[in-house]
């Protein structure tokens, strides 16, 4: 592997670094977007339980806010629950988009990542083409400096490459989930405020 790095000259360094910061974001996310941590199943089953048995108090309403994402939905929607349905919903929103704004952490680094690593490899090849028109002269050519052009320049291409890929594929994976997850929530934050106005039991 070194002797790879070695043969695809500095321009690999960019996309080497590229490489890294997109696997943390990916290992990140993944652990951060599970559906049993943002949204668990059970949570709203036990908060219509709690309303049944007399309402909730502060403590638990901030003990609701660092449960989950979800929670902290719920918990807007029950700081709020004697305004009006449309005030509610408004609440629910506003939190809503802060909630979204959680869930989409790190993928515009990731699909910026995975538009900017196949230039990047494009500037590794450019700098290895001129390494290899560079090698001719007036006497003959370097072959080594003409191997060395074409190793920089395919070493480059494949790695921008290798990296775009991986990364664009993931954010696809990710956006969709946070869609995803954004639709499971707002259908529940709706079962919560119907539960709240009395419109379902």
């Amino acid at each position: 592997m070194w002797e790879i790095i070695l043969a695809a000259g500095w321009p690999i360094w960019p996309l080497i670094i590229a490489s890294i910061i997109a696997l943390a974001i990916i290992g990140e996310r993944a652990w951060a977007l599970r559906t049993e941590v943002v949204t668990p199943s059970s949570l709203l089953p036990e908060v219509q339980k709690w309303l049944s048995q007399g309402g909730v108090t502060k403590e638990t309403l901030t003990k609701l806010e660092k449960h989950s994402l979800l929670g902290e939905v719920f918990a807007s929607a029950l700081a709020n629950s004697k305004s009006s349905r449309e005030i509610t919903k408004e609440v629910i929103e506003e939190t809503g988009r802060a909630v979204a704004h959680k869930l989409e952490r790190y993928l515009p680094t990731l699909g910026t990542i995975a538009t900017v690593a196949p230039l990047l490899g494009l500037l590794g090849t450019v700098i290895g083409m001129v390494e290899l028109f560079g090698s001719f002269t007036n006497s003959g050519h370097d072959v080594a400096q003409f191997a060395r052009g074409i190793s920089v320049a395919l070493y480059n291409t494949a790695a921008g490459i290798v990296v775009a890929v991986p990364a664009m594929i993931a954010y696809r994976y990710f956006r969709a989930k946070v869609d995803g997850i954004l639709v499971d929530m707002e259908q529940q934050a709706i079962k919560l405020v119907e539960t709240l106005h009395g419109e379902r039991k």
